[in-house]
């Protein structure tokens, strides 16, 4: 069976010696699903079983067992593989958006040229080829073209010339916090148009590993406040607190209540542990705290020349849209620019692309974000009802108390382990009560 990543990642946190409950708390899975996660990874790996006195189990598992399963399972070698092909992969995609980008205002000012060139070689001739979009070609070059040439460097206001970006990086270099990342010009094109991903994509696995957390810290009795800062609850619950039934579904755990009426929640199995001091070993946050989703990681300096560059790019498309007229002169010019008219409408739709996108998606997050604002501050207004306890939940979180335990797997109170033969445990176990008659017999006489 294909084993699970969280099971892996939980034993090696854990230390190779761990129980079921240890497990599905950290990983913050199905009791159930992780003692049979659990059992086949013991399995495949070789290995070996602790059974307590108590009838509580402890697997105990070896530090090099990735290993084990890679040297075993060709599957796993090519998956690892193919996530480094992909990343690759990948990188090329991000890249290739800045790269057409570059190719297309390349392949639109080239072509104004030639027909600006064309333009003023035929003279008088132009007036009757093309178009009325032609007869304004003059102008375009008048006043247009400079600010293009400007723009890469070609003159005094340049502003994102090779000399700008190294005036603004002998200013940044004075700043230690100037980059706020790593992204190159290339990376930072795609994060501009689609944004760097969900930032809570692993939402919901990291709310069931800090839940998971949460009871082994309240030593497996909690009530449904202790977990409420990290659920989405509505915002008048009415007193009710179905919201636990997947809480208890994912972690075995039972209702009980108490001779005053109110409602704890016990989680035996999370209660046996194969670790000592369980419950300080991993802090948890107050509250389940979503991010806001970030427009772009690029940093400013590469927003501002992507939208330059995009900007030069749309007009260098509406500009060439006007020469082109009734696409007569390409006709006659053939080449480059016949090439250019016969993919011009992907070129501009392209362009349009590249603007109409980032500013589609910065409104669509500002709701996203308003949104995750206000379930951040519902967790808090939990969370601030546990700081505050009112006299209700005192008597609440005292009767929770009386359930909570933790029930140690201890090497030395073993009943069976898997390691050694059983006739050998036989005898071990016949010594140990040979002792403790005589530790009994001593203590009487």
């Amino acid at each position: 069976m294909a084993l699970d990543a969280a099971v892996m990642t939980a034993v090696e946190q854990l230390g190779y010696r761990v129980t079921v409950g240890d497990v599905a708390a950290r990983a913050g899975m199905n009791v159930r699903q992780a003692e049979q996660e659990l059992l086949a990874l013991a399995s495949d790996v070789g290995g070996t079983l602790q059974v307590a006195e108590t009838g509580d189990i402890a697997y105990v598992l070896p530090q090099d067992f990735r290993g084990i399963l890679r040297a075993k399972y060709l599957r796993l070698r090519l998956q690892e593989a193919w996530q480094e092909i992909w990343n690759v992969v990948f990188y090329i995609i991000r890249a290739s958006f800045g790269i057409f980008l570059v190719v297309s205002i390349v392949l639109i000012f080239l072509a104004i040229a030639a027909i600006l060139i064309a333009m003023t070689t035929q003279g008088g001739r132009g007036n009757d080829r093309g178009g009325g979009g032609r007869s304004g070609g003059g102008g375009f070059n008048v006043f247009f073209f400079p600010d293009f040439w400007y723009f890469f460097g070609g003159g005094r206001r340049r502003s994102y010339g090779a000399q700008g970006q190294r005036d603004r990086g002998q200013r940044g270099n004075r700043n230690p916090e100037k980059s706020e990342n790593d992204l190159n010009f290339l990376e930072g094109i795609y994060s501009f148009l689609f944004g760097d991903g969900n930032p809570n994509e692993n939402l919901e696995e990291e709310r069931w590993q800090i839940i998971g957390q949460a009871i082994v810290k309240f030593q497996g009795a909690v009530t449904a406040e202790q977990l409420a800062p990290y659920l989405d609850l509505p915002n008048d619950p009415n007193g009710d607190e179905d919201f636990m039934i997947p809480v208890l579904s994912r972690f075995n755990g039972q209702p009980q209540v108490t001779d005053s009426g109110d409602i704890i929640y016990h989680f035996p199995e999370l209660q046996v542990t194969a670790r000592k001091k369980r419950k300080n070993a991993v802090s948890i946050p107050t509250i389940l705290e979503e991010k806001q989703w970030k427009f772009s990681q690029a940093s400013s300096g590469q927003v501002m020349a992507a939208i330059a560059l995009g900007t030069v790019n749309f007009i260098g498309a509406l500009m060439l849209w006007s020469l082109l007229g009734d696409g007569t002169i390409a006709a006659e010019l053939g080449g480059l620019v016949a090439f250019v008219q016969s993919i011009f409408w992907l070129l501009l739709a392209y362009g349009i692309g590249f603007l109409g996108i980032p500013l589609g998606r910065y409104y669509w997050l500002l709701g996203v974000n308003s949104r995750i604002r206000d379930r951040n501050t519902q967790r808090q207004r939990h969370a601030i009802v546990l700081e505050r306890p009112s006299p209700t939940l005192v008597q609440k979180l005292a009767a929770a108390k009386q359930y909570a335990g933790e029930n140690y797997v201890s090497e030395s109170d073993l009943a069976y382990t898997s390691e050694k033969d059983l006739i050998e445990q036989e005898l071990e176990s016949s010594d140990k009560i040979d002792a403790e008659w005589i530790k009994r017999l001593e203590g009487n006489s």
